[in-house]
């Protein structure tokens, strides 16, 4: 699948192993291959989200400067329609689960991780009226 790029918002993941990032993403977060150049790079579409996957041999993991190359607080956020069952489902699958679920205001929503330890957040809005 070749994605139009125009109208999608893309964000970089650095990860240390694209086909292993590849697999996380479209087994078990409903994201389609656009490109695939493993080990370098790789980008993943779902909806008007383009997630950029860069190894470390490719120029965008190249160009971070050593005091940043570890993952950080940021992260994707997915909706969901139940989080409960999602979490369950990916609980069941084996992803990593990096929090409980934490309630406010807007939602519902848990952390997990990709296999190089970035961030993705599970969220479900709350009921509105």
């Amino acid at each position: 699948m070749t994605a139009d790029l125009h109208g999608l918002a893309s964000v970089r993941y650095i990860v240390d192993d694209v086909s292993a990032a590849i697999e996380f993403y479209t087994t078990h977060l409903g994201f389609t291959v656009s490109t695939a150049f493993p080990p370098a790079f790789a980008d993943v579409v779902r909806g008007p989200l383009r997630l950029l996957l860069s190894g470390p041999t490719s120029s965008g993991a190249r160009v971070t400067p050593a005091d940043a190359a570890g993952c950080g607080r940021n992260r994707i956020h997915l909706i969901v329609d139940d989080l409960d069952a999602e979490r369950e489902r990916l609980e069941r699958a084996g992803v990593t689960l990096r929090s409980d679920v934490v309630a406010g205001p807007g939602g519902r929503q848990f952390l997990i991780a990709d296999p190089a330890g970035n961030l993705v957040e599970v969220f479900e809005p709350a009921a509105r009226g």
